[in-house]
């Protein structure tokens, strides 16, 4: 198998992750190709002596920093803005931010994240617990979620309000999703792909946008269906089996572009 060949299960989730880490398709899948063509150009650019997700995200990382692309900082920030959730997320660390996808978003252990950002696990594990408190702490709303499975709801709706949110409201179907969304004016949405009566959380979530606007996470068992880079695509997508780690992660990620 040629290292081409090894890399190729991981883009998906890569330009996932570039995705969130940008707030923008555009611009995280630009850089994944930066990181592929300096891979095709030259192999040593992937580390050999690291699994192959590991080297290929190792990769992204050091394009990503010779590219100038940082999010931004606290030496950004216009001090005139004030003390809202936007001005004081901007003053989180991109380190952070990183550190906080790559764990709960990505799955990797705080060792590998650390292989990935050239920092010691002791740092990742410090950059994790700030972005974790941080987010948490300046982005309060409502949320909606369309999900079909009243266990998996449940288990949503729990993790939603462990994180200081409120539920506004909940749905099993499109036609439901579409009656209650608009009025419950949720800042976020968790949306399911396929709902109870064979209808999509992807076109309910086009109803309720044409009348109301808010960031949206879509949860499905199938994600590389919806990556493959050939349509617009969800910026925040959340692979079932998920851990509530995840779902965490993404919420915060989803909140700080909005």
């Amino acid at each position: 198998m040629s290292y081409v060949d090894e890399l190729a299960p991981h883009l998906a989730f890569l330009r996932r992750y570039a995705r969130a880490l940008t707030g923008s398709q555009s611009s995280g899948d630009a850089h994944v190709r930066a990181a592929l063509e300096a891979a095709i150009a030259d192999r040593s650019a992937l580390d050999s002596n690291l699994p192959s997700r590991v080297a290929l995200y190792k990769l992204f990382h050091a394009v990503w920093g010779s590219s100038s692309a940082t999010l931004e900082s606290s030496s950004d920030v216009d001090e005139s803005v004030g003390d809202g959730a936007d001005a004081r997320l901007r003053r989180l660390s991109p380190k952070s931010r990183q550190a906080l996808l790559l764990t709960s978003m990505e799955g990797f252990s705080e060792s590998e994240a650390a292989t990935i950002l050239a920092a010691s696990e002791s740092q990742v594990a410090d950059l994790v617990t700030e972005a974790r408190n941080e987010i948490d702490a300046v982005l309060k709303t409502g949320v909606f979620i369309i999900e079909d499975e009243p266990i998996i709801s449940a288990d949503l709706q729990n993790i939603v309000r462990s994180l200081g949110h409120e539920v506004v409201g909940t749905a099993r179907t499109r036609t439901e999703a579409l009656d209650r969304a608009p009025s419950a004016s949720p800042g976020l949405i968790l949306a399911d792909i396929q709902l109870a009566d064979n209808s999509s959380g992807i076109d309910a979530v086009h109803d309720i946008m044409k009348v109301h606007t808010c960031p949206v996470i879509f949860i499905t068992a199938f994600p590389e269906r919806l990556l493959t880079g050939e349509r617009p695509e969800p910026t925040y997508l959340i692979t079932k089996p998920f851990l509530s780690e995840a779902v965490k992660a993404a919420i915060g990620q989803a909140l700080f572009f909005a």
